[in-house]
């Protein structure tokens, strides 16, 4: 069982008397891609097990599946509760500035030879103290003193770890409200709430508080705390009332009269936690974020235009030193990225956004006369992921960075160093994939520029949406307040690619019967769910027949498991592409064997290794003791020239990349592709998903399976509505000659 679920346990729904368990998990860590959308989000767990404690954490094993009739869940065969990580805790208390000359190491040497009682230990008997190497009997004696001196400290400590937080908690409480620490928590604990102590975490020890399930306090908490899992969990900016207060009331099992909740709203706005506007019920932060983002675009927008002399001659010039032509379009998104200071630059695949990018670059640098340096100093090449920034790098032979990275991203306390005190310099601004981008993150790259820049924004809305909330592309869009170019013209292939064609029809929902017959660049194959693998497996091998490696081929589907998932799919392709042979080194991990020559995909963002969530690779070598530096089998993988070294327990970073996912292929293109389209698919057959699928193929893609299946995902809407306001503040706000926000 290679895949796993870290969460917290949230209610059961059935219980056989035998141990059969449905309940709900919230989804915390995972390194099953099918999982990984839910993150942050609930999803149903089964199995057999044994007493599991509502809102405490556990990690299960297992493989998600889709039932027939209850839809999407993962099926656990093994499962663990994960403890309290007291011995982090306790370091970090007596690495913490109340011991001076303590630091983290010292601190762990003292935990490693004490064990979890150490602090006890010590304050009873300082002479345990004395036998830790590398700790003075002068260090020791005054690490005694400052624990005698602060008991108090110590006993609130210890009085939280026995109400049920763990140590790490229990100091970060302490640390917040020192002396009155006892009399917060038996006041209202509901008060202490924030984003490391949850409101999960809190109302499990409610009991112990003598706390009714009916307390007004208790209600409010969860109230605020449903506004929160509700706007990450459907993408929206602000949600209704009325599925507020029926989320919260389920959440409780309590019914809560609509006055009392109009109570509860009243007291969260005041609080400054909430923002109600016309029926409208923000996050507090989220509303200040959307009137930010249309201040600081209005701000940008008003500044004054640059005036280029001679700039269709440069244009031309360009078009002569590089061998290409632009069409009409493309020349004017060039002319007005360079001229204006925001600009929208959208368009499906293989309209030639990255050639604009270069073209705006190679300008932009010889219209002012810069040289490399300088220009890298103005310039500023921005993606919403690893992949893209990468991707963006190697087509324009510029630097690109992360937009998290470009805002040096804290990862400790999530913060930015980039921002609205600590502006970066750039003067050009250029953020592709700019679809993926939610509120949160637009927000902070606006407020960590200065508005004297040029702004331009590429990306494709037709894609699947950003995570996170907010459809900010399609707003921006949609608003029509801000200049937009809309390319049209094909180049990726042929203008008669009917690859192209299929595209706007799924997109358009009106696919005829012209979608299923057969062209040089698209096939549709009927075919039944059991035969599928099989008939994808016979195309692969033809596909060998004839020159192809799986380098330029690529299937893709919506879904892992199953006998059409991503899996099984891999287990067969691998035996297509990558068959087992005496000179070939292989190792066998939780029954998934990993072979010389396989095609890998990763799993995660490792931007020290200079690898991310989504890359492709080639297992390029298995090192096994005692021929190993490590003295454990390595593995290496080659990213394009990039070899990277993977231990036994970091498999679970990566996969088989013979299929991947449709979400795993966004930003990507493949010369070859085939992707399974069936009803068994379910939930996961939706336009958004599909297009993105078939617009990675840059001259064959073959669909096959059951045009029903096309049919229903041409009209799922899925994925393409959320409750947002961004649109209607940026129409209200440029069609005023004044800035209505201060």
């Amino acid at each position: 069982m290679n895949n796993y679920v870290k969460g917290i346990y949230k209610k059961t729904i059935y219980q056989s008397d035998k141990g059969y368990t449905i309940g709900l998990i919230k989804v915390k860590e995972t390194n099953d891609e099918e999982v990984e959308e839910y993150t942050g989000k609930s999803i149903t767990i089964t199995g057999y097990f044994d007493d599991l404690k509502e809102d405490e954490n556990y990690i299960f094993y297992g493989d998600a599946t889709e039932h027939p009739k209850y839809g999407f869940q993962f099926d656990s065969k093994k499962y663990e509760k994960i403890m309290p990580n007291d011995k982090e805790g306790i370091i970090t208390f007596l690495s913490s500035d109340l011991f001076p000359k303590v630091g983290e190491k010292l601190a762990t040497a003292i935990v490693d030879h004490l064990g979890l009682d150490a602090i006890n230990k010590i304050i009873n008997n300082v002479e345990v103290l004395y036998g830790i190497p590398k700790l003075s009997v002068e260090r020791a004696n005054q690490i005694y003193e400052i624990l005698k001196n602060n008991t108090e400290s110590h006993e609130d400590v210890v009085y939280l770890c026995d109400l049920g937080f763990n140590m790490k908690d229990a100091l970060s409480i302490y640390h917040e409200y020192k002396a009155n620490t006892i009399n917060v928590i038996e006041n209202d604990i509901y008060s202490i709430i924030n984003d490391e102590i949850t409101f999960t975490k809190v109302d499990f020890l409610r009991n112990r508080l003598h706390i009714e399930d009916d307390d007004i306090r208790r209600v409010k908490a969860c109230t605020f705390y449903i506004i929160n899992e509700l706007i990450y969990e459907t993408g929206n900016t602000y949600l209704d009332k009325e599925s507020i207060i029926k989320e919260t009331q389920n959440y409780l099992n309590i019914e809560f009269a609509e006055n009392e909740f109009d109570q509860i709203f009243e007291e969260l706005q005041d609080e400054d936690k909430i923002e109600i506007v016309d029926e409208m019920y923000y996050l507090k932060d989220m509303y200040l974020r959307e009137e930010d983002i249309v201040r600081k675009l209005k701000k940008i927008k008003m500044n004054s235009k640059t005036v280029y002399k001679k700039l269709d001659k440069e244009i031309e010039n360009l078009e002569i030193e590089n061998g290409i032509s632009y069409n009409e379009l493309q020349k004017e998104a060039i002319k007005k990225a360079l001229e204006k200071n925001l600009l929208i630059i959208t368009g499906g695949p293989g309209t030639g956004k990255t050639t604009i990018i270069k073209a705006i670059v190679a300008l932009y640098k010889r219209l002012n006369k810069l040289s490399y340096d300088a220009l890298i100093h103005d310039l500023a090449l921005l993606a919403p992921t690893g992949r893209a920034s990468k991707r963006m790098s190697e087509t324009t032979l510029y630097p690109a960075s992360t937009i998290h990275r470009f805002l040096k991203w804290n990862k400790e306390n999530n913060t930015f160093a980039v921002c609205e005190n600590n502006k970066d310099k750039s003067k050009l601004i250029i953020v592709d994939e700019s679809s993926m981008i939610d509120i949160n993150l637009f927000s902070s790259l606006l407020r960590g520029l200065t508005s004297n820049i040029k702004l331009i924004l590429v990306g494709d809305y037709d894609q699947l949406p950003s995570v996170g909330p907010g459809l900010i592309l399609k707003d921006l869009i949609e608003s029509g307040k801000i200049e937009t170019i809309k390319l049209e013209y094909l180049y990726r292939q042929d203008k008669s690619s009917y690859i192209n064609i299929l595209a706007k029809e799924i997109k358009e929902n009106n696919l005829s019967e012209d979608s299923f017959k057969d062209y040089t660049d698209y096939r549709f194959l009927k075919c039944n769910s059991p035969y599928i693998t099989e008939s994808i497996r016979n195309i692969c091998i033809d596909l060998i027949k004839h020159g192809y490696d799986y380098k330029r081929v690529q299937v893709m589907a919506p879904m892992y498991k199953g006998e059409n998932g991503i899996d099984n799919l891999n287990a067969t392709l691998q035996e297509v592409f990558n068959p087992k042979s005496d000179d070939k080194k292989e190792i066998k991990i939780s029954n998934i064997i990993y072979r010389v020559n396989d095609k890998i995909l990763e799993l995660v963002n490792m931007p020290d290794e200079n690898v991310f969530n989504g890359d492709i690779g080639i297992l390029k070598d298995i090192v096994h003791p005692p021929f190993s530096a490590s003295g454990k089998t390595e593995i290496y993988v080659d990213f394009d020239g990039n070899v990277v070294k993977y231990l036994p327990k970091d498999l679970i970073k990566i996969k088989h990349g013979f299929a991947i996912s449709i979400h795993k292929s966004q930003g990507g293109e493949f010369e070859f592709v085939i992707i399974p389209i069936i009803k068994n698919y379910n939930r996961m057959l939706y336009r958004k998903l599909v297009y993105t699928g078939i617009t990675r193929a840059k001259k064959k893609l073959v669909l096959l399976g059951d045009p029903e299946a096309l049919q229903i995902a041409a009209s799922s809407n899925y994925g393409t509505e959320r409750k947002t306001n961004l649109k209607n503040l940026i129409i209200e706000c440029f069609e005023k000659k004044i800035n209505i926000y201060p």
